[in-house]
């Protein structure tokens, strides 16, 4: 399963993620107390057309690249659980209910591309 984030105001800017990197990056941003949890249960979902503005987009994008990415660095990656560590994605399914977390995480670079995704948009629909 993928999303797809569309900027509002450019109809070809728009920015893909995995099932694997979307649901990090929502218990990123629930954490920023931005947006609603309407919006954020909303965008727990592919297809539902969700609309963030322009200012909330700015300040994912800004909390991000302010507060997230300088804790990464370019050799760790971030799970759901907000922990953080410097193995590498091996790309092992886990499939034992204890150890289901470890399947969804960013990487400082996937993190990076978002965070500069909303900086450049106006406000951006999840598809």
């Amino acid at each position: 399963m993928s999303f797809t984030l569309m900027d509002l105001g450019a109809e070809n800017f728009e920015y893909r993620a995995s099932i694997w990197n979307w649901k990090t990056a929502l218990e990123i941003v629930k954490s920023f107390d931005i947006i609603s949890e309407g919006k954020l249960r909303q965008m727990n979902y592919t297809a539902t057309g969700v609309s963030l503005d322009k200012e909330e987009a700015h300040a994912i994008g800004e909390k991000i690249r302010d507060e997230i990415l300088p804790k990464l660095a370019p050799d760790k990656r971030i799970f759901s659980d907000l922990s953080i560590t410097d193995a590498p994605d091996d790309g092992t399914l886990y499939h034992d209910d204890d150890e289901k977390w470890k399947n969804y995480s960013a990487s400082y670079e996937w993190l990076k591309e978002f965070s500069d995704f909303c900086l450049k948009s106006k406000g951006f629909q999840v598809f």
